[in-house]
């Protein structure tokens, strides 16, 4: 056993040396990025010894930074300070985008190459990992006889596994157009918003179910927006007979309407706001973060609840509308409300600063996970 075991040990770590070798590269530079600085502020920088240009793009400057090379061929640039929170970004590198690959931080998305920077300040904010009981995450699959095999993101609060007897109530919570269902968890900080309220008794411990948003193959992923009609009815048919009761089937979840929330941002606030409005007997809460909608659209994805107001308002328990002052759909969303004024369908409405962001999900989604469910 000895002498069968000695050779295959050297060759591994012969093999292991080498690729190691081979990824330190003689005399490379080292490269720290991003850095954080006690002040807010932070550094990028970016290895590309023969580029001619590199810009820093960022949702917390209003235009590209130009960033300067030095010696070693990195290119740098030091913007802020900075208000706490998480920010994507991306280097274009003569003309190309691509993320920091330095940064492990990556945003989800099918459309676009981020990283993402967490300025965390001195004070912890809601979507901070902090010291409290947490939950767990599980990268679930189910399956489809249209769409194939579809990935899905649950999260179960802190004391599930051990409280075997209980049912949780649940929520369904969709992403933007080109994001996927890992954007809610790795930029929009679900998870540990949940964690935290919870710890704090400002949230009920519940469920949060984060699918994929595309009805992919059948709606190509170039399609536009998942709210557009197509993947609307595709999406629908899906979360119905396929989504809905995998979660059922395999979760402890109270299975009552109100026991039941949707919520969902931009192209994905536009299926929340499809799928709530129009199948009162599956939601009792239905909440939209700057959901994506025409307005040409709207008696036509809103039909059932338009057709009865007086119904629509004790059928729901919450419904819940956000969107940021700066934001694209600011207009159409308030367009969208004087409808909802002139109808007298009741609802909540939430105007904040800021644009069509992530920063302004995660206020959305600790905001409305206050009031699910009590």
């Amino acid at each position: 056993m000895q002498k069968i075991f000695t050779p295959l040990f050297l060759l591994l770590a012969m093999l292991c040396f080498s690729n190691y070798a081979i990824s330190q590269a003689p005399n490379a530079p080292i490269v720290v990025s991003p850095e954080v600085h006690p002040d807010n502020t932070v550094t990028f920088r970016y290895l590309a010894p023969a580029a001619k240009e590199v810009k820093l793009n960022t949702q917390f400057e209003k235009t590209p930074v130009t960033m300067t090379k030095d010696a070693a061929g990195i290119w740098s640039a030091t913007v802020g300070p900075m208000k706490p929170d998480m920010y994507p970004y991306s280097f274009v590198v003569d003309g190309t985008t691509v993320a920091d690959p330095k940064n492990s931080a990556i945003f989800p998305n099918e459309g676009f190459q981020n990283s993402v920077v967490e300025i965390t300040g001195k004070s912890p904010l809601v979507h901070t990992l902090q010291n409290v009981p947490h939950g767990t995450l599980a990268y679930r699959y189910y399956n489809s006889k249209e769409l194939g095999t579809r990935p899905v993101v649950i999260y179960t609060p802190p004391g599930y596994e051990k409280e075997q007897a209980k049912k949780y109530p649940v929520l369904y919570l969709l992403h933007g157009t080109t994001d996927t269902e890992e954007t809610w968890t790795k930029v929009g900080r679900a998870n540990i918003i949940l964690d935290n309220l919870i710890a704090q008794s400002k949230a009920q411990p519940m469920i949060i179910v984060m699918p994929y948003g595309r009805a992919y193959p059948v709606i190509s992923k170039s399609s536009g927006s998942l709210r557009n009609w197509e993947n609307l009815q595709e999406f629908k048919k899906d979360f119905q007979s396929n989504l809905l009761p995998f979660v059922e089937q395999n979760y402890r979840v109270k299975k009552d309407k109100n026991s039941r929330a949707i919520a969902g941002f931009s192209g994905g606030g536009g299926e929340t706001l499809y799928l709530g409005l129009n199948n009162p007997d599956m939601f009792g809460w239905v909440c939209g973060f700057a959901p994506g909608m025409l307005k040409e659209e709207f008696d036509r994805n809103n039909a059932v609840a338009f057709a009865n107001p007086t119904q629509t308002n004790q059928q729901l328990k919450l419904f819940w509308i956000g969107v940021g002052k700066e934001d694209m759909l600011y207009p159409v969303v308030t367009e969208y409300l004087q409808v909802l004024d002139s109808k007298k369908i009741k609802h909540e409405t939430f105007i904040s600063e800021g644009g069509h962001t992530w920063m302004n999900c995660k206020l959305y989604l600790s905001t409305i996970a206050q009031k699910l469910f009590k």
